[in-house]
């Protein structure tokens, strides 16, 4: 069958012929890949940067996708640990780790939408006791996961939904989509203190220096610093490591948490697939997509600064 194949980590993926899955056992289920987003963590994948590559190869890339099985119905699937990733004409899937499409569903929206929805969507709702009603801060506001993030803060039912990112142009659309202010990050820290210093849940794509910068101006200027304060690292866009200073823990009531594979459980994260997909099914949940043909993957890969979610349709 045809997929991308990465053979080399230095190197991004080509298109060619790879084996197709053998024989499906109990709860696995071949199906045909309809759409497969090419997302920040299939990036990682593709490079072996993944805290979770083995640094097997040749491998297919691909997280997860929406795929036909053989009873004809559409299924969106999250992928394990494998070297037969989504990216590729077929995949062997496993049935618990999946959810049927309602009739009509657009498998590139979904296929787009769903792994960086989930990164806010599960964070909120299994990694922190989040309530409507309460305030977030969105770290990274302006990619397409930060995008969706402010979607999620609005339909959970966030008081308060501050934005902050780097983009201007990105940022003015964020109030269209829920957010109730926006920050640029330029450097400066008075205004995301300003703005957020009260807030509950702290949503963070970016962690590095920005995140200790940010949580030093939020926890100094805290007006109350026994409240409780959540801090969600889910990306690290600006650095995989952060010096939080040991004050910052002292002297505010400041959890910091991680969320993704591993912290959160595989159960927990299917449970969470039903609902979520029913958001990007119905268009509650917007995501900007661009569909690719698998052939022209290399090309793809390397084009990093088009609008949209690139998704690859075998």
């Amino acid at each position: 069958m045809k997929a991308a194949i990465v053979s080399s980590f230095g190197t991004g993926p080509h298109y060619g012929d790879f084996p197709a899955p053998a024989t499906a056992g109990e709860h696995e289920m071949v199906v045909d890949v309809l759409a497969a987003g090419l997302h920040v963590r299939v990036r990682s994948q593709a490079n072996g940067s993944h805290y979770t590559s083995t640094g097997e190869l040749p491998l297919v890339p691909g997280v997860d996708g929406v795929g036909r099985g053989p009873d004809g119905r559409e299924r969106y699937f999250v992928l394990g640990d494998t070297t037969l990733g989504s990216m590729a004409e077929r995949t062997l899937i496993d049935t618990r780790r999946s959810v049927v499409l309602p009739d009509g569903s657009d498998p590139v929206a979904v296929a787009a939408g769903m792994n960086p929805a989930m990164s806010s969507w599960v964070a909120l709702r299994r990694r922190t006791r989040f309530e409507p009603g309460q305030d977030v801060l969105i770290l990274g506001a302006t990619g397409s996961s930060g995008q969706l993030a402010v979607q999620i803060a609005a339909l959970l039912g966030a008081k308060r939904i501050v934005a902050a990112g780097r983009d201007p142009s990105r940022l003015a659309e964020l109030p269209g989509l829920g957010a109730t202010d926006t920050v640029r990050l330029d450097g400066e820290t008075e205004r995301l203190a300003e703005a957020a210093s009260d807030v509950d849940v702290v949503i963070d794509y970016l962690w590095g220096e920005v995140a200790v910068a940010a949580m030093t101006a939020i926890v100094t200027a805290r007006p109350d610093r026994g409240k409780p304060l959540t801090w969600i690292e889910i990306g690290a866009m600006t650095g995989p490591t952060a010096a939080i200073p040991s004050a910052a823990l002292r002297s505010c009531r400041l959890t910091i948490v991680g969320s993704g594979q591993g912290s959160v459980s595989t159960a927990d994260i299917a449970a969470e697939l039903p609902a979520l997909a029913g958001h990007l099914s119905d268009g509650t949940l917007r995501v900007s997509a661009r569909p690719v043909p698998l052939a022209d993957v290399s090309e793809a890969w390397t084009d990093t600064g088009a609008d949209g979610r690139v998704v690859l349709i075998p």
